[in-house]
């Protein structure tokens, strides 16, 4: 049984159908990338997976347990966290302080300061940085707290939504690492990103969405060889 299953997902605005008929699954361990273009319903796919936003019809399940009628801060609670687009720290919150609001869901102090000095350990800068409010942070930085308050979740696995945005190249390659150290140490990660050269890059497998439909799906790096993907998402 996959970790997280999604199945014939259909999202509407108004009117409008964002989501059509998505089904799509990530299993344990895996880094799964959901790439696409602009405006093709990545981030709404997850923020339907989250609970911020309802489907009109499908499922989605985290181990076997629906999460479509679960209120979005119990799924926390279940092991899933999300790393959102556009970082969205707390601004006027110091950095330690945004870290200890990413373990609201958990009681137990001893473990909630093993997983500070884990987020500590895989991101020094946050460490240096711990007492500095979180607005005066750069756009990296910001990123890596916003990974790290995810972490303080102890999440299985992360949703993260355009962790390479608005970033240098220098920053981008070190996102990228810590994302495959975090697979690495066992979270699973459900990865979008509209850099598809560096998702599947790190991906194991992948899925292509194209206005709200997934078009093609496979191994990542048979999509990266893929003539179709190079000469839509590759610059190939």
């Amino acid at each position: 049984m996959a970790m997280l299953e999604v199945r014939g997902l259909n999202v509407y605005f108004g009117v409008i159908q964002a989501i059509k008929d998505i089904s799509f699954n990530v299993d344990k361990g895996e880094v799964v990338a959901l790439i696409g273009a602009n405006g093709a319903g990545k981030t709404t796919t997850l923020h339907t997976v989250t609970g911020l936003l309802a489907p009109k019809s499908g499922t989605i399940t985290l181990d076997g347990k629906d999460l479509v009628k679960t209120p979005a801060h119990k799924i926390v609670g279940m092991g899933l966290a999300h790393v959102p687009e556009g970082r969205r720290v707390f601004a006027s919150l110091t950095v330690y302080d945004n870290l200890k609001m990413g373990a609201y869901t958990r009681k137990d102090k001893k473990e909630i300061q093993g997983s500070l000095d884990m987020v500590f350990s895989a991101f020094p800068r946050l460490k240096e940085r711990r007492n500095q409010v979180a607005g005066t942070l750069s756009g990296g930085e910001q990123q890596m707290l916003a990974m790290g308050r995810a972490l303080m979740s102890s999440p299985r696995i992360i949703l993260m939504d355009e962790p390479s945005m608005g970033l240098s190249p220098l920053y981008v390659s070190e996102i990228f690492e810590i994302i495959q150290k975090i697979k690495d140490e066992g979270t699973t990660v459900l990865l979008v990103e509209q850099n598809a050269n560096m998702a599947l890059s790190i991906a194991d497998r992948a899925y292509v969405l194209e206005t709200g439909r997934i078009t093609m799906e496979g191994k990542a790096a048979d999509l990266m060889n893929d003539e179709r993907v190079r000469k839509a998402y590759l610059g190939a």
